[in-house]
């Protein structure tokens, strides 16, 4: 793999390229995005230069879409007369990945759109509230779930594939290969419900915790359980529009454990909730460790 090109030289575009430097890539990392955006990419290194896509993406042995779903969407659609022609039979030809939050209609995407290339879906779970190359950060995937999300389970397995594997490897991530549609149901209940209950609990408290005075009681729990409602719903809506179903599923269940909550307040029931809650609580940590 000699050139790696990413579209969307943003937070998770732009800590990509840092942490393929990092981990001894010596290729080329092409940047296409804004004018904007690739300046501050490249003041911060994590590109060598900014190119159209219609010049990138011929020459390109990896291509990473992060950007957001609408947009990778987009992209996908329009990528496919762009590719470069592999060497018949050595299934070396361009590997196209993104880091798009949900996944099935990415994928379904995908294997209408991409004939001249492999399309391998991805997801790396992690991220920042602050968004631009300025705040990447080339440890941003060490000890990071990153996600793969083959259509059919032999695309794993392809050259271009294992590679791609391998450098995830070295930038630190930890791979997991899951059905897009098991992706979308289980970051609908790690990641997704987390956003809302998050944006949920900050929006009651702007309601309802009006002055001065008041805020200044908010103690830590406050502000840790509100860091995620800091996230922009630009980058959110697309999000919510590609897993609707399965994300009311996991708010019904979080609105259904809410519910228990409140018609014991006054019983011992709830004991059992926090000792449920404390364990997962702790095994969660104990895996950060």
């Amino acid at each position: 793999m000699q050139t790696v090109t990413i579209i969307g030289t943003g937070l998770i575009g732009a800590s990509f390229g840092l942490a393929l430097r990092r981990a001894g890539f010596r290729g080329a990392i092409l940047g296409v995005s804004s004018a904007a955006a690739l300046k501050e990419a490249l003041a911060v290194g994590a590109i060598d230069r900014g190119l159209p896509l219609a010049e990138a993406a011929p020459q390109s042995d990896l291509i990473f879409l992060a950007q957001t779903i609408g947009r990778i969407l987009d992209t996908i659609r329009h990528l496919d007369p762009l590719l470069g022609d592999a060497p018949a039979g050595t299934g070396a030809g361009t590997l196209i990945t993104d880091a798009g939050s949900t996944k099935c209609e990415i994928v379904d995407t995908a294997r209408q759109a991409i004939t001249r290339g492999q399309f391998l879906g991805g997801h790396p779970m992690a991220g920042k509230e602050t968004r631009g190359a300025a705040a990447a950060d080339a440890e941003l995937f060490r000890g990071r779930t990153w996600v793969l999300t083959p259509d059919d389970p032999g695309e794993i397995e392809t050259l271009r594939a294992r590679e791609f594997r391998e450098w995830l490897e070295r930038i630190g991530a930890r791979v997991t290969v899951l059905d897009s549609d098991e992706h979308d149901r289980v970051v609908a209940l790690t990641s997704h419900l987390q956003q809302l209950a998050s944006t949920a609990l900050a929006a009651t408290l702007e309601e309802h915790v009006h002055s001065p005075a008041l805020r200044a009681v908010a103690g830590p729990g406050a502000i840790d359980m509100t860091r995620l409602a800091l996230s922009s719903y630009d980058l959110w809506r697309d999000i919510l529009a590609t897993n609707t179903g399965h994300i009311e599923r996991a708010l019904e269940r979080y609105i259904q454990e809410l519910e228990h909550i409140r018609e014991n307040l006054r019983t011992r029931q709830l004991q059992a909730e926090f000792r449920r809650a404390a364990a997962l609580a702790a095994s969660l940590r104990g895996r950060e460790e």
